[in-house]
């Protein structure tokens, strides 16, 4: 059975990060391998959480799963709570990155203009580098901004959906040629956005596709990690991307759906467990 080492926090409420990634990886025929970077009541998003920091303990794992002699056939990073854990990160691939291992790095590090609570600068200098490591990238378009030094707010000051889009292109093209990986830019919803939609727009270097489902107004939690941990679970399968895109698209529509019909608060998470059989394949 392949295996993903999914180094990221685990909270409790809120069905994302690790309670995302372990459940789609797993209904994919993937084994989740977590190595939690934190531990949360509740994810950051709520008015109140405890918050259990990881870092000392993240050697640990590293250093038992070394005496295994495991290998890993993806390695899948999530939200990190600074700069030292980043630096723990590349220690770990130094050791487990091999050269069958596929790298997706989702940048978690803001949504909608703003940047998380636990947020510092030097996460961003290192999230910087860290993205250079990676097969697979997965930015939100405010995640993207950040790694470019391009403002979020000048990018929606585009009026036309169409020039928005291209500027929001050029910004995927540089991360691009910065980190040589391929790009996918998750929850783009153009700012004069009439049709409603979210979409996200792929660009590997040779080619660039943006696809689009049917937008409700509402930000869940959650919906990126799931995102992510289905584009992983297909690059380890051996699933093309763009395939993989529109795979976790549909699967999320449905979940998004039907939390909508529930009237589910946004900082809960979608209802994606019910959905899980559309990954199997």
């Amino acid at each position: 059975m392949k295996k993903v080492a999914v180094i990221q926090d685990l909270s409790s409420f809120g069905k994302c990060s690790l309670t995302a990634a372990i459940p789609v990886l797993s209904v994919m025929g993937v084994q989740a391998c977590p190595l939690p970077t934190a531990i949360l009541s509740a994810q950051t998003g709520y008015p109140s959480f405890f918050y259990e920091d990881f870092t000392s303990k993240m050697p640990y794992f590293e250093e038992e799963w070394s005496k295994l002699n495991v290998s890993f056939d993806g390695i899948y990073t999530g939200f990190v709570t600074g700069k030292e854990q980043i630096d723990h990160i590349f220690l770990f691939l130094d050791r487990f990155n091999n050269d069958h291992t596929l790298v997706l790095v989702d940048p978690v590090m803001g949504d909608e203009g703003e940047a998380y609570k636990l947020f510092e600068d030097e996460l961003l200098v290192r999230m910087r580098e860290l993205v250079q490591c990676a097969d697979v990238i997965t930015p939100n378009v405010t995640e993207s901004c950040l790694l470019t030094g391009v403002s979020y707010k000048k990018l929606h000051n585009y009026a036309n959906e169409l020039d928005f889009l291209k500027a929001l292109e050029e910004i995927g093209n540089t991360l691009n040629q910065e980190t040589k990986a391929k790009v996918i830019i998750t929850g783009v919803n153009p700012p004069s956005n009439e049709s409603q939609f979210v979409g996200n727009l792929y660009l590997d270097g040779s080619k660039t596709f943006f696809s689009k489902t049917p937008f409700n107004g509402k930000s869940y939690s959650g919906t990126g990690d799931l995102f992510a941990s289905v584009i992983m679970g297909s690059m380890v399968k051996g699933i093309e991307l763009q395939k993989s895109v529109q795979l976790a698209e549909k699967f999320l529509q449905a979940a998004i759906n039907d939390t909508y019909a529930e009237g589910t608060p946004e900082v809960e998470g979608v209802n994606f467990e019910k959905y899980l059989g559309m990954l199997i394949k």
